[in-house]
């Protein structure tokens, strides 16, 4: 190419060049700030992150859960306590006859069990605090706004991806998460927070925290569809923390019984034919009642077998999982309205509630 041409050439990138500065210039600051309210700059950076990871990282366990000699499942925890105690999820510990911890140096050591709640999927294991290199910091999960940088550490799919950190956002709070518990079907409503940072099989159970490494939540579930992608979601560390005291302190998780068995008003009229149920085509939400226990919390109150609970004290139920979710708000001896329908009819019962053992 000629001299000349390279000059022209680079006379005509320079002034596209500065076009586009004075395009961009003039869109930045006058085009696209809006005309009222407050306008806030925001800076993006990742400073911090890796510090953030150093905060924690070593109080990150993996959790293997063994059935007599043979491996059952894994999943992860933290050591959120000097005294060695770890923080993990129920289904991760459930029917273990031996846990072992390894330690992120890869040490393994012995645990034992404290105790776990399936409803809060909070289970408590201890180590020697012999063993404790690092105790997690205790964050507020309220303080995190939609969009926050998170990230988690733990073992995806097996140990030999132990500290594995994946990042991501704060994608919802307060999300009502239907699961089941005691049944094939949902049965339970979890509080839970959301993210896109990459939760997978061996994550359960560890920390999820905000850029400063404090956890803000522990790591329980995905939703696992082909069509969907980066849907976890996490235990708020306020509500964490509150079952994991329970369980150190030995307090037990009686909580208000209704003595009743209950079914969706979904479930297959063959079921509720071997009852001898019928009802109603009007009724298209609420929780049935199969049978009642006779000296149970409903039956003492009136409710007979075959009513549609729509409503337990203040709130509207739609399903056995909420209605559970709803009893659970309220301590046993404690007396609380239930409306149901009757046939085609509303009523009204005050019951008192009694203690499941």
């Amino acid at each position: 190419m000629k001299k000349g041409a390279i000059i022209s050439l680079f006379f005509t990138f320079l002034l596209g060049g500065a076009v586009m500065f004075g395009f961009n210039y003039y869109y930045l600051n006058y085009v696209s700030k809006p005309t009222s309210g407050e306008y806030k700059t925001v800076t993006v950076t990742d400073t911090g992150i890796s510090a953030g990871i150093e905060n924690i990282y070593d109080a990150v366990v993996v959790v293997e859960n063994y059935k007599g000699t043979n491996l059952s499942g894994i999943g992860s925890g933290f050591i959120y306590d000097k005294e060695g105690y770890i923080m993990t999820n129920q289904h991760v510990i459930a029917s273990a006859s031996e846990i072992k911890i390894i330690l992120s140096d890869g040490s393994t050591v012995s645990g034992t069990i404290v105790g776990g709640d399936e409803y809060a999927d909070i289970g408590i294991v201890k180590i020697n605090k012999e063993y404790v290199k690092m105790v997690a910091n205790i964050g507020n999960s309220e303080e995190l706004k939609l969009g926050d940088t998170v990230f988690t550490i733990g073992s995806p799919m097996s140990s030999n991806y132990a500290g594995t950190v994946t990042r991501g956002i704060l994608s919802g709070k307060n999300r009502m998460v239907e699961v089941s518990v005691n049944s094939s079907s949902n049965d339970w409503i979890m509080n839970v927070m959301q993210t896109d940072a990459a939760i997978n099989p061996g994550n359960s159970g560890g920390p999820l925290c905000n850029v400063n490494g404090d956890v803000i939540g522990i790591n329980s579930m995905k939703i696992v569809q082909d069509e969907i992608e980066g849907v976890g979601f996490a235990i708020p560390i306020e509500d964490a923390i509150k079952y994991a005291n329970k369980i150190v302190n030995g307090e037990d998780f009686n909580r208000a019984y209704l003595g009743i068995t209950m079914a969706d008003i979904s479930t297959s009229k063959y079921y509720l034919r071997r009852y001898n149920i019928s009802i109603d085509s009007s009724i298209t939400s609420g929780v049935i009642v199969v049978e009642t226990e006779d000296n149970g919390p409903c039956g003492k109150a009136g409710v007979l077998k075959g009513d549609v609970i729509t409503k337990i004290g203040e709130y509207n139920v739609n399903n056995v999982a909420e209605l559970r979710y709803y009893l659970y708000k309220h301590e046993p001896k404690e007396k609380v309205v239930l409306q149901v329908i009757r046939g085609v009819e509303s009523k009204s019962f005050e019951v008192t509630l009694g203690t499941s053992e």
